[in-house]
This record gives C-alpha cells, structure tokens and sequence, in this order.
C-alpha cells in the first residue's frame, strides 16, 4: 500500500485564509473553548506560527468526565480504498474551503481516550467527486454517479453486485488518484487532526465525510497492520453551513441537486450520535475555513466493516478496558 510520510505538527500546514478579529466559540463535543476568528482561520489553514492553539480544546475534552453512547455504526459505502496514507494534509491539488477536523475516539464503556488507535476519513472533493472514482463523476452527466443508498432492508449484507455506486458494495476503482484520503494514529488523549477541505455533493446523498476506527493493530512501514475495524460512520455537517458554502466558488458551480441533511436516508437523526459535526466558522466569511470537531465513542473490541444495514442500529455496549 502506498504511504505519505507528510507528518507536521497539528497548526504547521500552508495559509490558506486571511485572519479576523471578531470571538467565535467553540463549543459542543470539545467543550466551551473561546476562539478568536483569526485563531480560527489560521489554524483551518495551513501555515500558522500558533503550534499550540490546540491545546485548550484538547485539554478541555480530555477534562470531561460525561460517558457517550456508543456512535451508530454506518455503512462503508463503495468507495472505500484502504490506502492507509498517514498524513495530517489530505488536501493535494484540491480546492475548496479549508477544513480543519478535531477528531477524537474514547472508549464508550470507561469513557477513557483510545490511544494508538488509528483514525481514517475519505470524502468527495467540492464537486462531489471521489479521488479512485473520478470517471464516476458526481451524477452531473460524467460517468457512472455514486448511486443513492437503497431502500427498504437488504437481505444480504451487500457485496458490490449491482456495479458501480451498488448498495454499500465497494464499487472497482477508476484510477490511482488519492486526494482527500488518509489515516491518523491517536495521541495520548484520543485525538487526531485532519487538514481537508469541505465537500461538496453528489446525486443521492447529502454532504458527508466517511470515517473508520481501527484498534488493536500498529502502524508499520506497509500501513496498519492486524486489529480491526472497530467503527464505520459519517460525519454530516449542519444545513446552514452547507447553504453557505454552496453560494462560495467552487461549490456554486455544482448543478446537482442537492440532498439536505433531513432528507438523507443514511443519516439516523441523532445528531454528534448519529456523526452530525460541530463546526466553527466565521457567519459571514466561512470561505475563510471551517473547524469541524467530534468526539466518537466506540468498542474497541468489536468488528464494524461497514458492510452491514445502512444506519444500522449501534451495537450494544460492552465493559472493555481503556487502549
């Protein structure tokens, strides 16, 4: 498997964004953490002097005590390709609205931080199209588009029969392309940093961004290697952000019709549960970057491939100790 080896401290990645003066919060999952607005565009961008401007958000969730239900388990989607590229900057050559992801997993039973354990997300571009699958286009007239999630309960677990875009089945690749994919090991307090940009759409579905939890394995020179995954989800962004974005270049240049967050048929409803991101951003400027934050709560001992029911129930929590 190929491997980036473009690791950099969480806030040394390349500017992006001009910086403002006006207090934002930074609330939710990570608890009440004031932010100025330039604290907020520099860090969303890839190029600040401020290394620790992490550090009171990390320390203020590491700080609470509150156990979680476990996040809902999801499905894969056919898009999935274990690359297993470690790296912080997913962006490549894309372009978008920088997008800053705070991720962390805690243990759902001891509410404790699951260390070394590795993080993976992999999302469409702003034009809604998935680096792998670029000759399936985005349901915009070029190509096969990734297909609308079926109906109804499947009788099977889902195997990629149907082609292209089929039920959860992972669909062939169309090219090597690796944009906007990449996987993290945990620190110590369950935390990882994802430097993207904000998706985009595509026919059937509203704006989302893929994850997986591996546990029990270890990073080595081919990848990750042994454990499993222990989670498969999405995380789902609040309408009034994806409106914002959808008058901002280059997503307003997107045709499809666009999915709201009420009207996906994956999404459980559940909020941060069911993968629905807090974000912090700027009202009036959010081309000037998003930070996206979540905290998921998993068993770090069971199997999850995301091969199973869309939105499918979230297992039942089990007494396991702290990684």
């Amino acid at each position: 498997m190929p491997e980036s080896s473009t690791d950099e401290p969480d806030n040394a990645l390349v500017s992006r964004m001009v910086s403002r003066r006006r207090t934002l919060l930074l609330g939710g999952a990570v608890g009440a953490v004031a932010l100025s607005s330039a604290a907020v565009a520099n860090a969303a961008s890839r190029s600040t002097a401020d290394a620790g401007f992490l550090d009171p958000v990390k320390t203020t969730a590491a700080a609470s005590t509150t156990c979680m239900s476990l996040t809902t388990e999801q499905i894969e989607g056919p898009y999935y390709i274990d690359y297993e590229l470690f790296r912080k900057d997913v962006v490549e050559d894309r372009t978008g609205i920088p997008l800053l992801l705070v991720l962390r997993v805690v243990n759902s039973a001891t509410c404790r931080p699951i260390r070394k354990s590795a993080i993976e997300i992999w999302h469409c571009d702003a034009s809604g199209v998935y680096s792998g699958y670029t000759q399936n286009g985005n349901g915009g007239g070029g190509g096969t588009p990734p297909s609308p999630p079926p109906t109804g309960t499947p009788t099977a677990p889902p195997d990629g029969s149907d082609g292209p875009g089929g039920p959860g089945g992972h669909a062939p690749p169309t090219d090597d392309l690796t944009w906007l994919r990449g996987i993290q090991m945990t620190d110590a307090q369950g935390f990882v940093t994802f430097q993207t940009v904000f998706p985009g759409w595509y026919a059937g579905r509203a704006v989302h961004i893929h994850t997986k939890v591996h546990t029990g394995g270890s990073r080595t020179s081919d990848g990750y290697t042994g454990g499993r995954a222990c989670h498969t989800g999405q995380f789902y962004f609040p309408e009034e952000a994806v409106k914002a974005t959808s008058n901002t270049e280059p997503y307003s240049a997107n045709t499809i019709t666009r999915i709201t967050l009420d009207n996906d048929s994956i999404y459980p409803g559940t909020g941060p549960q069911g993968g629905l991101l807090n974000l912090n951003y700027d009202k009036k400027h959010i081309e000037r970057g998003v930070i996206g934050h979540i905290t998921m709560a998993v068993d770090p001992h069971a199997t999850h491939d995301g091969q199973g029911t869309p939105g499918g129930p979230a297992p039942t929590t089990t007494s396991s100790p702290s990684l």
